[in-house]
């Protein structure tokens, strides 16, 4: 049988690939032969996630950039291009969250939200664009849940990755002819990242997310690094402009559940 997962000698640019869900993208990349870039805000998480991804055997490089800084962005990825050539996949994941009820949530606050999840993938999409392998190369944007379905204090995040899927779908087709992919992965409930930890801060927090998947269990970033090795790999090659939940089946409404909870336990905190 064919290696379809052998990415070995091609070129993968992680942006917000030092923690999580990211980061878990990036190794699992790095596992498969990849050269493997990453970037971040934090020059010292670049560093350390380089680190360890060259401990695993890989070529790794890295950048510090905010995703809402285009300037920023295009240079980080102009070097990547410089040292090794096009890139081949690029994942786009960095995000912000925070829960918050409509009528309580600052201007600043959302406006910080849509800026490093709509406007970021915006900068991360073109930048890499002049510098993608033609044809051949998959990009994939990391989304969310609160994109397929309204989530009660979440409504800056429910505008941004909606706008991020819409932004996806638009990509495959202004890029299809050039032979670019372009699809989106949904994440879960996924352990051990600090969304997770922000969202659920108890032991009965996290059950009652366990409880609301109809899986029963939260997801890992082995589970959704998975997925992104799929859509990147030929497996996927007649695959553009989906966007793929990996959530357990959270979406078909135990996401909606969840947020009514975030709701109630602000309203409360208000009292």
């Amino acid at each position: 049988m064919q290696p379809w997962y052998d990415f070995s000698g091609k070129n993968v640019f992680v942006a917000g690939g030092t923690r999580g869900i990211n980061r878990g993208i990036a190794e699992a990349f790095a596992h498969v032969g990849a050269r493997v870039a990453v970037a971040s805000r934090t020059q010292a998480k670049v560093d350390d996630t380089v680190a360890a991804l060259q401990a695993m055997g890989a070529e790794a490089m890295g950048f510090a950039a905010d995703v809402r800084d285009p300037e920023a962005v295009n240079a980080g990825v102009a070097r990547v291009h410089h040292a090794w050539g096009d890139l081949t996949v690029v994942i786009s994941g960095a995000a912000g969250n925070f829960p918050a009820l409509a009528t309580d949530m600052s201007a600043n606050g959302f406006r910080s939200v849509v800026e490093i999840d709509l406007l970021g993938t915006f900068h991360v999409m073109q930048a890499v664009y002049p510098l993608l392998q033609k044809p051949g190369a998959v990009v994939i944007n990391i989304s969310a849940p609160q994109a397929l379905i309204p989530m009660a204090a979440q409504s800056h995040v429910c505008a941004a990755k909606a706008g991020v899927d819409m932004i996806t779908r638009t990509l495959a087709l202004e890029w299809g002819e050039q032979g670019v992919r372009v699809n989106a992965v949904v994440p879960g409930p996924t352990d051990g990242t600090e969304g997770m930890r922000r969202l659920a801060p108890t032991e009965s927090a996290r059950q009652a997310v366990i409880d609301s998947v109809p899986l029963k269990r939260m997801g890992t970033p082995d589970d959704i690094a998975h997925a992104c090795l799929f859509l990147a790999s030929d497996c996927a090659s007649y695959i553009t402009g989906a966007v793929l939940p990996v959530d357990g089946g959270w979406v078909q409404g135990g996401a909606g559940m969840m947020g009514m909870g975030f709701a109630k336990m602000l309203k409360k905190k208000k009292m």
